[in-house]
């Protein structure tokens, strides 16, 4: 079960149904549709709309902080030196940007009381 909050609502989805072991974007969409009563194609819009603007403002370099869930920051990685496995050749690694994601307190201590831990 997974609920979303809202500053006047608690929206709780059944994701036990779920085919796959990844949640996916049609998934939400469909979910947004089932639960709520949005049309299909609101849905959707909506679920790209979020997603573009998570990942527009990352690209921007951009910290996104979701209150309740995490925050995904950008980490610049400085080049160092590799090792290709198959053959131990070194290699260069060059430098590059990433994207981290760190769990809100919250959520960690849902997934914790999830697994009776």
């Amino acid at each position: 079960m997974t609920m979303l909050t809202g500053r006047d609502a608690v929206i709780e989805f059944a994701v036990e149904s779920l085919e796959t072991p990844a949640l996916t974007k049609a998934q939400l969409a469909d979910l947004l549709f089932d639960q709520i009563g949005l049309n299909k194609r609101e849905s959707k819009d909506m679920i790209d709309a979020f997603f573009d603007l998570v990942s527009q403002s990352l690209v921007e370099g951009n910290d996104v902080k979701l209150s309740g869930f995490g925050n995904f920051q950008i980490r610049t990685k400085a080049p160092r030196p590799g090792r290709n496995p198959r053959t131990g050749e070194s290699i260069p690694i060059q430098a590059r940007r990433v994207v981290t994601f760190h769990a809100s307190s919250k959520l960690k201590e849902q997934i914790q009381a999830a697994a009776g831990l």
